[in-house]
């Protein structure tokens, strides 16, 4: 699950939880609320975890590769 859509789950549910007063009959939103927030906040470690653990090292050192060859010799005079 992406970051954004982590975000936007938090979201919603942090809105179903705390700002709505109405009641649904049949559905406790509150209860909606806390599940979808409990989703998105796995959801944003697991995208945490996947971006650190996946995502290319930055600052990584990069050796140089030597390349041995045999050394000049000059071409016989004609």
């Amino acid at each position: 699950m992406p970051l954004g859509t982590s975000i936007f789950l938090i979201a919603v549910g942090a809105i179903l939880r705390y700002a709505v007063t109405t009641g649904v009959e049949g559905v406790d939103l509150k209860t909606v609320g806390l599940i979808l927030m409990i989703v998105g906040i796995v959801g944003l470690l697991l995208s945490i975890l996947y971006m650190a653990m996946w995502a290319p090292r930055r600052g990584r050192v990069v050796r140089d590769r030597v390349v041995e060859r045999d050394p000049y010799e000059e071409p016989p005079a004609v």
